[in-house]
């Protein structure tokens, strides 16, 4: 093992220690009493069994049997969930021939960032999250369950639905994917088009279409965001079936594995023989490898807040510090858009997610001592999907890059680091994801201009005011101000700006999104504005330096002077209208970006 990833994992184990180990306590203790309906009261079982069919039923009484929860995300907003329309008949009928029974626990809240980007509604994202894991505990809150299949993919609802399901850990759990949509419009195209029409070059019209032929049919969106960011974390952390997140949807493959994920979580329980608890199986050496597949993909900024609470749900202290630690040694080797021109079906095609756990294992960068819903050893994860005569098997994959613009190996990486920095100084911290970065953009000292939302900025750049070298402070767009909606809507106008030679930067206590991009940009700032941070006093004018080579965070004005200035207030709208007002409390609530910006950790603290 390199021996950065063995200090990083052997402190996470030391400082989690107390907590993890109440955590596990927890778990055991819930397994030892098992399911209620192995001694429920009749009232209780017929009311959990009564929508059932009489074999269901029949099944359901005898102690072999499995019963297996189904949450799902299932809408038809989300082009990514809309084949999950189907999955719980597919999914019970597979169960129903192995003896076993599935029953649909609960759904889950699921909204499409690409809809409510620069809208009120996306407010409302951060939150639920929350939402989508208490929804989550509440469908196996019935407690008549041997196991859990989670059907989503995209960008808060994998978290949520992870952090729901390790309250209840001990459980064996099975994510089931439905894989990207056919690639469409290319990348770079797409993102032609956007800065073409920021500028005033391209009309609605040609926007439209453009947009309409990247974002095109029934599953995940291509690009390399959080969504697509969430399938490769699940597979590495041995979540999903080998190399079952990036199958289309509507194959005969994609529905292969759909079954087997059915049949496989039955063999994870008591009464199958191999039984794997979640929150046993997600641990501290999980969590690390699910660090370092991020880095070395260069993946979502967003997982910046999500790795954090999901490791606090199994009672695990990921911090900020771990995570660039580990990016100082891991290397990028992938390059998919927005850090390359390649979407995700080109990355699956070179290699995918078989050839990258073989690079990284083989370098000592993963942990292959670890528990996979496939057994033990991540290793297993080498190995691809097939169908011989149209039963499902596993080979071994690509031993070698089938196209190395977009997936290499570790000996001729296209960085010697991850996309992670960690960013601090006088200002706060954050991080900035540097991979999708040109070295030449790394480093801005500028004057800053200071915006209280987006929609400033945009008429700032539509009004001319910004040909010039500047960094841009978007702030009260934490997660207690407004609940952190992504600012997607400012990397085209940014872009531009640094396109005609202009040195731009962002400093935000928000979030971009899982497509950051070239621009450089600080992100997830702490303490955040609304809480009296360093953001809330700075004025037009100050001189900052964000330095992405350095992790260097700062304006240089006199400490003293900084320290006199009132801070400035909040602006009042931004909490009204559009269902926001329902989620006051929990943007009272929200920790801050660097312990996940969950409303949970307050009360898992009672584990200490």
């Amino acid at each position: 093992m390199h021996p950065r990833v063995v200090e990083v994992t052997e402190r996470l184990i030391e400082r989690s220690r107390p907590t993890r180990e109440a955590y596990l306590a927890m778990i055991r203790a819930a397994a030892s009493v098992g399911p209620a309906r192995n001694a429920a009261q009749c009232a209780n079982f017929a009311h959990g069994v009564a929508g059932c069919g009489a074999k269901d039923k029949q099944r359901l009484r005898l102690p072999d049997a499995a019963n297996v929860a189904i949450v799902t995300a299932y809408n038809d907003m989300l082009s990514a969930h809309q084949p999950y329309e189907d999955y719980p008949e597919r999914l019970r009928q597979a169960l129903r021939e192995i003896g076993s029974v599935g029953q649909v626990a609960g759904g889950v809240p699921a909204m499409c960032d690409g809809v409510t980007q620069g809208e009120p509604g996306m407010e409302l994202a951060i939150a639920s999250r929350e939402v989508i894991a208490m929804s989550t505990a509440v469908a196996l809150s019935h407690n008549l369950f041997d196991a859990a299949l989670l059907l989503g993919i995209c960008d808060k609802i994998v978290p949520g639905l992870l952090i729901g399901a390790l309250r209840f850990g001990h459980l064996p759990a099975l994510f089931v994917p439905a894989g990207p949509m056919p690639s469409g419009l290319a990348n770079k195209d797409k993102a032609a088009v956007r800065q073409r029409y920021a500028e005033g070059k391209a009309g609605r019209d040609e926007l439209l279409a453009a947009e309409m032929q990247a974002y095109h049919s029934p599953g995940t969106c291509t690009f390399y965001g959080t969504a697509n960011t969430n399938q490769m974390l699940m597979e590495v952390m041995g979540l999903h079936l080998p190399g079952s997140s990036f199958v289309n949807p509507g194959t005969p493959l994609r529905d292969a594995l759909t079954i087997e994920a059915a049949r496989q979580v039955t063999r994870l329980t008591p009464q199958g023989g191999c039984h794997t608890p979640l929150g046993e199986l997600v641990d501290e050496r999980v969590l690390v490898n699910a660090v370092v597949a991020l880095h070395a993909t260069g993946g979502s900024t967003n997982h910046t807040l999500h790795m954090p609470a999901i490791a606090q749900a199994a009672g695990i202290q990921l911090t900020w510090q771990d995570m660039a630690d580990l990016s100082e040694v891991v290397p990028t080797l992938a390059r998919v858009y927005p850090n390359g021109s390649a979407d995700i079906n080109h990355f699956h095609a070179a290699g995918g997610v078989a050839l990258l756990v073989r690079e990284l294992l083989d370098a000592g960068l993963l942990h292959d001592d670890v528990h996979t819903v496939m057994g033990r050893g991540l290793h297993r994860y080498t190995q691809e999907p097939f169908l011989e005569d149209g039963r499902l098997t596993w080979r071994e994959g690509a031993a070698q890059s089938l196209d190395d613009s977009i997936l290499r190996p570790v000996a001729r990486p296209f960085s010697a680091e991850g996309g992670l920095r960690l960013m601090s100084g006088n200002l706060g911290r954050g991080v900035m994801k540097v991979s999708a970065v040109a070295p030449e953009h790394r480093v801005v000292e500028a004057p800053a201009r200071i915006f209280s939302d987006q929609l400033e900025l945009v008429e700032a750049f539509k009004a001319g005011e910004l040909e010039r070298d500047f960094v841009a402070v978007v702030r009260f767009q934490g997660p207690r101000a407004n609940g952190m909606p992504e600012l997607h809507k400012l990397t085209p106008y940014l872009g531009v700006l640094q396109d005609r030679g202009f040195k731009v930067a962002l400093v935000t206590d928000g979030r971009m999104s899982g497509a950051s991009g070239k621009v450089p940009a600080a992100i997830h700032v702490c303490p955040e504005a609304i809480d009296g941070g360093p953001l809330a006093r700075l004025r037009d004018g100050d001189l900052l330096r964000v330095d992405g080579q350095g992790g260097v965070l700062k304006v240089l004005v006199d400490a003293a002077e900084l320290a006199d200035r009132l801070p400035a207030a909040a602006p009042a709208a931004g909490v009204q209208g559009c269902g926001r007002e329902l989620f006051g409390f929990m943007r009272a609530a929200f920790s801050s970006a660097e312990q996940g910006a969950c409303v949970f950790t307050a009360g898992l603290e009672v584990l200490r």
